[in-house]
């Protein structure tokens, strides 16, 4: 069965993944489960010290560095499964019907990547201040090898009002306006499409297709064909019309998916003031 996954580490983001991950479970009846990993690199289950220079005659030495980290670790697992709990409570208040919680010892990405058939919506939080280290080795890891639809939060939980889908009318985009339109997590939310590109009749006529498209589902739809900087119009449009979950598509080879990913990537997800939902 596929579920809402969302992935928890104790950090002031936290509270955020939980609040948009039971949103989101609710919006899509779908079962949620909270994740945490613990890092192997950061918290090995065995410590092999003998190769420090200068140790290796001091066993005592090293023995008890060894049980420190041993110590360290199960430490971290305890307070793991402490964050898990209480990421359930805080669900069931929400209305979560028996919340589940999983903790693994390992990779992150090789974790999810094991899960995949069973995600149907992955929930990340942004880190404030750690952002660099986080998006420029995890997120973006995980957000290239798993091919489900993401959400990063922000550090405070909004309830989404409006969305706005970057279109470029590539087939990730046009993928995800059939998402959107078949999908429950958006239903009765006005919807913005937002196209960056020169102003021609292909390109009208593009927006103009899934606009019928997500009409004929329900939805309230404004489209806009903007010329110019694609970061400056995105940001300027998101702000002039209140947008709080900003959709796109992650990877590929046009214009909006160069700039929304890659090497600008931490960039734009550090500067975004509203959650981010990447299609795949």
């Amino acid at each position: 069965m596929t579920q809402v996954i969302a992935c928890i580490d104790g950090t002031d983001v936290s509270p955020a993944v939980c609040d948009y991950a039971a949103w989101a479970s609710l919006r899509l009846t779908a079962p949620l489960e909270f994740l945490h990993v613990l890092d192997k690199s950061e918290y090995p289950t065995e410590s092999n010290l003998s190769g420090n220079i200068g140790l290796g005659s001091r066993e005592s030495l090293l023995d008890e560095l060894a049980a420190l980290d041993e110590q360290r670790g199960k430490l971290a697992l305890e307070q793991g499964k402490l964050m898990l709990d209480a990421a359930r409570q805080r669900a069931i208040s929400q209305g979560i019907e028996n919340p589940g919680s999983r903790q693994r010892h390992g990779n992150l990405v090789e974790t999810l990547t094991e899960m995949e058939r069973d995600i149907r919506l992955l929930v990340l939080g942004k880190h404030g201040s750690h952002l660099s280290q986080h998006i420029g080795s995890r997120l973006e890891n995980v957000v290239r090898t798993l091919h489900r639809p993401i959400l990063i939060t922000t550090a405070r939980f909004k309830t989404p009002e409006r969305f706005m889908l970057a279109f470029d009318g590539s087939a990730t985009t046009r993928k995800g306006v059939e998402m959107i339109a078949s999908s429950p997590l958006l239903r009765d939310l006005p919807g913005h499409l937002v196209m960056v590109a020169t102003d021609s009749a292909a390109n009208r006529e593009q927006l103009s297709g899934s606009q019928a498209t997500l009409k004929q589902a329900g939805f309230d739809i404004t489209t806009a064909l903007v010329e110019g900087d694609v970061e400056s119009v995105l940001c300027d449009y998101r702000s002039r019309h209140a947008i709080d979950l900003l959709i796109m598509g992650a990877y590929g080879h046009s214009v909006i998916r160069r700039f929304l990913v890659g090497s600008t990537t931490t960039s734009l997800i550090r500067n975004a003031s509203v959650p981010i939902l990447l299609l795949r």
